[in-house]
């Protein structure tokens, strides 16, 4: 089995929430593979509005960002198995990420949830949820509850795969396995159900009861996969609200990933639709591997 990753792309604002995505690329480059290849890419924004001001603001602006992957390729050039490609742009932040990873044809996105406020902002929320709600490829986000100072301080030993069966819990299912072997981790799978939404059915045991043997057999078809991969795997299925079970599930586990689907069930036990992934991501005290639909099988 190849190894899932060959690039990962790095924007960057030059603030803490950029340096911690930075550090947990690093660390999952080195975990991975030797050659695995880092871009830093530093967005100036560029509306309408900015084009009012005269060249100096723009000039101290490219600065900033120019500092700002300097900053990464000195971090980077701290380990000497992991390579990187510094690049600033202009255009609008989310879109000039998107489209810089497809043309390179990146395997994987980390970035902070937080970064620099005014005119240099880049990773502030807005950004980062357009990107997750956008790009074609992973995004690993690392938000600012994660404590990320050093590559050190990330670790890849224990991961954590929610599922509701849906083709979108099922491309990151593939993720969170090819992930699991290459980083030599444990993998933990975990499916929840919501018992709320039943509640006005015509038939809510059976509605129930339907909805836990969904979570059953989407369990049970990671723990089967994981094992055909060699990788240590568990699982479990509980009740309630999904981030609120991923998030009690991720501290009582003590993981150190959260890997999961941007888009799941609809209706009646909806799962990763846009707003549980987005609200794991920032409340989540470690990082989330978040994948789309649309990402290829690594």
């Amino acid at each position: 089995m190849s190894r899932p990753i060959d690039s990962i792309l790095i924007p960057t604002d030059g603030s803490d929430g950029a340096l911690a995505g930075a550090n947990c690329a690093v660390a999952l480059a080195s975990r991975i593979d030797a050659d695995v290849q880092i871009h830093a890419l530093a967005v100036v924004d560029d509306p309408d509005w900015l084009r009012n001001f005269d060249d100096d603001v723009v000039a101290a602006l490219e600065e900033d960002a120019t500092e700002a992957v300097e900053a990464i390729e000195e971090l980077v050039s701290d380990h000497d198995d992991v390579t990187v490609t510094t690049v600033v742009k202009r255009g609008t932040p989310f879109q000039t990420i998107r489209e810089y990873a497809y043309r390179r044809e990146i395997d994987v996105i980390t970035m902070g949830t937080t970064g620099r406020t005014g005119l240099g902002k880049v990773l502030l929320g807005s950004v980062t949820e357009n990107v997750l709600r956008t790009a074609h490829v992973p995004v690993l986000a690392v938000p600012p509850n994660a404590d990320v100072e050093s590559a050190a301080d990330v670790s890849f030993d224990r991961l954590l795969l929610p599922t509701d069966g849906s083709e979108g819990a099922a491309i990151a299912t593939q993720w969170g396995v090819a992930l699991a072997r290459s980083l030599e981790s444990t993998l933990h799978a975990f499916s929840a159900v919501d018992a709320g939404p039943i509640a006005q059915v015509t038939s809510p045991d059976d509605a129930l009861a339907a909805l836990e043997q969904r979570s059953e057999a989407a369990v049970d078809a990671i723990l089967e996969r994981a094992a055909a991969a060699d990788v240590s795997v568990s699982g479990t299925v509980t009740t309630g609200s999904a981030t609120d079970a991923i998030l009690e599930h991720a501290s009582d586990e003590d993981v150190d990933l959260i890997v999961m689907g941007t888009h799941g069930q609809t209706g009646v036990g909806q799962w990763f639709l846009g707003s549980v992934t987005e609200n794991v991501v920032r409340q989540a005290t470690v990082p989330v591997f978040c994948v789309p639909v649309s990402a290829d099988a690594p």
